[in-house]
């Protein structure tokens, strides 16, 4: 949600209206017509036809034979150039794939994007859990996510609750850390463990882990890592994983040195 108080002096309202545009079009799985692209945007008929035209015009969206408008592929472009940036060098692609390789489970790195930790890269592994979320943009369940908690973790308790103030703490299963209190004592034992964790706290029979890879005064340049597995492993294998996870980190570290 935009805060109304953070809008620059000099906000170009075409700008914005298209994307306000955009994104209802792609909020929207049947597409939407002219009309309806209006209703929800707040805008005139005359003002979306306009706004439509160039966005069709660029690509980044289609009209179909019924009228309606969808998502173009030029956002897919952007999509795949966002991915390509997150990624880093291509050492850290292959450091997360053998990783993946070796040990059967998904491995993403995550740092902070715009305040939110957000997922960067992500190598699949065979043996975890297929949680179609955990992709490169993901930035939701924070809380809920073992990423989310070694991100936090790095912050004052001051800026870990304003951030959960603003996000919220919706529930994903009943096992969710749904309070701050509860969410505090939850980092301190990660902390004392040297791993951050959650279990069936994102999704009912997944568990990740995540240890902190590269840590630096700026927030926007630590990282996590973090690897996704059935959560019945998590419970057997926590201190195989941790050696596995440690040393994955340290190879990150190096590797993003630069």
């Amino acid at each position: 949600m935009r805060d109304p108080q953070a809008e620059p002096s000099d906000l170009i309202r075409s700008v914005s209206r298209a994307l306000r545009v955009l994104e209802a079009v792609g909020q929207s799985e049947r597409g939407l017509t002219v009309k309806q692209v209006a209703r929800r945007c707040q805008l005139t008929v005359a003002t979306t036809y306009h706004l439509v035209r160039t966005l069709a015009y660029e690509g980044y969206v289609i009209r179909r034979e019924d009228g309606t408008y969808v998502v173009g592929l030029e956002v897919a472009d952007r999509f795949r150039e966002l991915v390509v940036a997150f990624r880093g060098p291509a050492v850290v692609t292959e450091t997360l794939r053998r990783a993946a390789a070796e040990t059967g489970y998904s491995h993403q790195l995550a740092r902070f994007v715009g305040n939110r930790p957000t997922i960067t890269a992500v190598a699949e592994g065979p043996r975890s859990p297929y949680v179609d979320d955990l992709i490169p943009g993901f930035d939701d369940g924070a809380h809920a996510l073992a990423m989310g908690k070694a991100l936090l973790a790095t912050l004052s308790a001051e800026q870990r609750a304003r951030f959960l103030k603003e996000s919220g703490m919706p529930a994903y299963t009943p096992q969710t850390i749904t309070s701050g209190e509860a969410f505090e004592a939850d980092l301190a034992a990660g902390e004392r463990r040297g791993m951050q964790i959650e279990i069936n706290q994102y999704r009912n029979g997944l568990a990740c882990a995540a240890v902190l890879a590269v840590n630096d005064r700026d927030p926007e340049r630590r990282v996590v890592l973090q690897c996704a597995l059935p959560a019945g492993e998590l419970m057997t294998s926590a201190r195989i994983v941790r050696t596995r996870l440690l040393s994955t980190a340290a190879n990150l570290a190096d590797a993003l040195k630069d």
